[in-house]
């Protein structure tokens, strides 16, 4: 018995829209980051990027739970002596891209390497419930009826 090994001719790729609206930051990330993957498929191959485009709406609704919104921390280095620079995560929800606090979850959820790169370009995200991939015919994943923790507040 052999191990299936997907190649590039195997692999279908599907469009998946998920509303952040309600839902609690770390699961959301962890469902779109195995979805990103192919975890979810039966022909998971580590190397290929078998994962589907997703669609995340509602980016700038996500819930986190105790302090976080307050306290919870993102640094960043401007490359100059002394030039560590940080913002909480209510800083950048409430600023211009609040779009990109979904992003580095799911990016950090993913593991590290040029192929995780490539497949983050697979991931839209959207502050609105607008999004311009209707021609794709996304189809809906409902994360809060998965677990009713998904959907908690503090």
């Amino acid at each position: 018995m052999k191990t299936f090994s997907a190649k590039p001719n195997n692999i279908e790729k599907q469009w998946i829209i998920v509303d952040a609206e309600g839902v609690v930051l770390g699961r959301l990330a962890t469902i779109v980051a195995m979805r990103l993957r192919g975890k979810h498929k039966a022909s998971f191959t580590p190397h290929m990027d078998m994962g589907d485009n997703v669609i995340v709406v509602n980016a700038e609704k996500i819930q986190l739970t105790g302090k976080k919104r307050t306290e919870k921390t993102y640094y960043w280095h401007t490359g100059h002596p002394g030039g560590i620079k940080s913002r909480t995560a209510e800083q950048i929800l409430e600023g211009k891209f609040p779009e990109r606090v979904v992003s580095k979850a799911v990016e950090r959820m993913l593991p590290g390497g040029v192929l995780s790169r490539q497949q983050m370009t697979n991931l839209r995200i959207y502050v609105g419930s607008d999004h311009p991939h209707e021609a794709q015919n996304p189809m809906i994943l409902d994360i809060k009826s998965m677990n009713p923790k998904n959907t908690r507040s503090a």
